[in-house]
């Protein structure tokens, strides 16, 4: 057997193990508080590599630039993947980091979709006439801020100008405060078969606290709608370390969301950088649970969820054994963007609205954040791109190592040579000895042909990410980035 399959076979069994661990009832967490506190520093979540704080302004060159390039990579049909920022929010929830635009006029949703259906138009006219819609995702913000109607008129402009199929992957983003059976059967009729309900925490106390009041009673009554629609597949957005969370409280909302029985969880450490969001000074630090306490929550949360047959995926996602994205992990397919974990590698993606971030082969770009130029830009018939990047090879190569390990758990050095014409030791050899403390720590095993993220290390994808970066500066990571654990 060659090295590069010797190194393959070695990280499957290496992932088998980790994951007979982490699905067995009773699965005891290997969280060391001491490793905790000397990693806990401010650094990306790769959502993207490079991240957005390397993007910049675009001018009209740039924009022409991007353009000519779209037509170029369209020549051929890709598989493509969709997102529609909905910026608008009845309310402001003080925890939130979202690009969101507070109002309670839903005629303000009539008037945005006359300019995603411009977009649209200057998008799909680049596009192969044979590419294939994949994934659709309506985020926000709050799209349910839309009503039926406009939810209804929205997926007839998608299918009017896209190829979507009967397998399309069509997921929305739900607040349940603001969401009627009318907004679901709307859903429904459109295509979308997943829902991510956002929930943070059932305690009342914690609700008064970050300012979104939503009774449980809420939650349970649109996931029976959904159900009752035919979306079966269900999401729930926790966050822990929010004010007024304690272990108990945090356990409470566990055991009341499991009731609910939903294929995935999404469990986020709150990342409090009010320099960034300022929405945050509104919250009272003083309540806020204590490092220690908030490691508990994460430590509960693991050992709690997979005691309960939820794989944990990646840094912060949970899906049953079923769900495909457990398939996704296992099949190689999963996938890391702006939405977070994806069961789809590989896919353009085109993202429309205002703020919205685009990746298709070599390009980011990124919509304005302001509504008004969002407005202004496309009733000139221009694009809204405000920032935009061209990745570098090198750019490239790195993303391709940081997306393995936050997705695989893993890097195969003779499969990532060959694929990109390097002798990985070499080329990475500064990154790999940034490596050597956090192997010393038992975060990482490396060997001459492969390294594994052990399962000590799955808490710290962020930290051992962070050593393939090369823009970053520990001095200049300060109040750019949330803490990494």
């Amino acid at each position: 057997m060659d090295a590069g399959n010797r190194s393959k076979t070695f990280l499957k069994k290496e992932r088998q193990k980790y994951d007979q661990k982490s699905s067995s009832p009773g699965m005891d967490v290997d969280i060391d508080l001491d490793l905790i506190k000397k990693y806990n520093v401010q650094g990306p979540r790769y959502t993207s590599y490079p991240t957005a704080v390397q993007f910049s302004e675009a001018d009209d060159r740039d924009i022409v630039t991007l353009r000519h390039y779209l037509a170029d990579h369209n020549q051929e049909p890709h598989p493509v993947s969709l997102y529609f920022h909905i910026p608008f929010c009845f309310s402001l929830c003080w925890y939130c980091g979202c690009t969101k635009v507070i109002t309670k006029d839903q005629d303000r949703g009539d008037l945005y979709l006359d300019y995603l259906e411009k977009e649209m138009d200057l998008i799909a006219g680049l596009l192969h006439e044979d590419s294939e819609v994949i994934q659709v995702h309506f985020g926000g913000g709050t799209p349910t801020f839309l009503t039926p109607h406009q939810l209804n008129r929205l997926g007839a402009a998608i299918t009017k100008r896209f190829t979507l199929t009967p397998s399309t992957e069509f997921g929305v983003e739900i607040d349940p405060r603001r969401c009627t059976r009318e907004h679901i059967n709307a859903l429904s009729h459109i295509g979308c078969n997943r829902a991510s309900l956002g929930v943070q925490d059932t305690n009342k106390q914690v609700q008064e606290a970050i300012h979104r009041i939503q009774p449980f009673e809420q939650t349970e009554r649109v996931t029976r709608w959904l159900r009752e629609a035919g979306i079966n597949s269900i999401n729930f957005d926790l966050i822990y370390g929010l004010p007024r969370q304690t272990l108990a409280t945090f356990q409470q909302t566990l055991d009341d969301v499991l009731g609910l029985r939903p294929d995935r969880l999404a469990v986020y450490s709150y990342a409090h950088i009010p320099g960034i969001m300022p929405a945050q000074k509104l919250l009272r630090e003083e309540e806020m649970p204590s490092t220690d306490e908030k490691l508990g929550m994460l430590r509960q949360s693991i050992a709690y969820l997979t005691d309960n047959r939820y794989r944990f995926i990646g840094m912060d996602h949970f899906s049953r054994e079923n769900d495909e994205l457990s398939r996704a992990m296992d099949e190689g397919t999963l996938q890391r963007n702006f939405q977070g974990y994806s069961t789809h590698s590989g896919a353009d993606l085109y993202a429309f609205g205002m703020s919205g971030i685009s990746n298709v082969g070599q390009y980011y770009w990124q919509n304005t954040k302001d509504l008004g130029a969002y407005y202004q830009q496309l009733d000139a018939g221009k694009s809204p791109v405000f920032k935009t990047l061209s990745l570098s090879r090198d750019d490239l190569i790195r993303k391709n190592v940081i997306i393995r390990l936050m997705c695989r758990m893993g890097i195969d050095f003779s499969r990532l040579s060959e694929k990109w014409n390097i002798r990985f030791t070499d080329y990475f050899a500064d990154a790999l000895s940034k490596l050597a403390p956090l192997e010393q720590d038992g975060l990482v095993i490396t060997a001459a042909d492969h390294m594994h993220i052990t399962e000590k290390g799955r808490l710290f994808l962020r930290n051992i990410s962070m050593c393939f970066d090369r823009y970053l500066e520990p001095s200049k990571t300060e109040h750019k980035f949330s803490k990494t654990v």
